[in-house]
């Protein structure tokens, strides 16, 4: 009788540990499938909020900017930069040229090379935006 009575503990003990078991390999399954969602949503927050805000455009019918950049260019005088300038203008290549006169760079690079740095524009005027959409043509 006592071995009968050991060997259904031993039969509870093992039911036991393959639930304890179960259970653990459930709770990590869990938490690998909810760290893999987190780094999936964190790595796309960029293009769903991108495609949140044009279905928002598309449902309201408000407007969407597209690619604007703001390009600084230093020249070596006045004359130079309106040259520059009024090229760019011409060709369309820009909706707005600014040349400021008193500014002056200062460089440890060797050679006298002229710099160019352009940066992105994503939260400006929307009007603005949208008149540098008329006057930039997209070719």
């Amino acid at each position: 009788m006592s071995d009968i009575c050991a060997a259904n503990r031993m039969k509870l003990l093992l039911q036991r540990l393959c639930k304890e078991a179960a259970f653990g390999s459930a709770l990590r399954s869990m938490i690998l499938i909810t760290s893999l969602f987190l780094v999936l949503t964190v790595s796309v927050y960029p293009g769903l909020r991108s495609l949140a805000i044009q279905l928002h455009a598309a449902i309201t019918g408000s407007y969407v900017p597209g690619h604007y950049s703001v390009l600084l260019i230093n020249s070596p005088n006045v004359q130079t930069a309106k040259d520059v300038g009024r090229a760019v203008m011409e060709k369309h290549l820009a909706a707005s040229v600014n040349i400021f006169s008193k500014t002056s760079t200062m460089t440890i690079h060797p050679y006298a090379n002229p710099e160019v740095l352009g940066f992105s524009v994503e939260d400006g005027s929307s009007a603005y935006m949208k008149w540098m959409d008329e006057a930039i043509p997209d070719d």
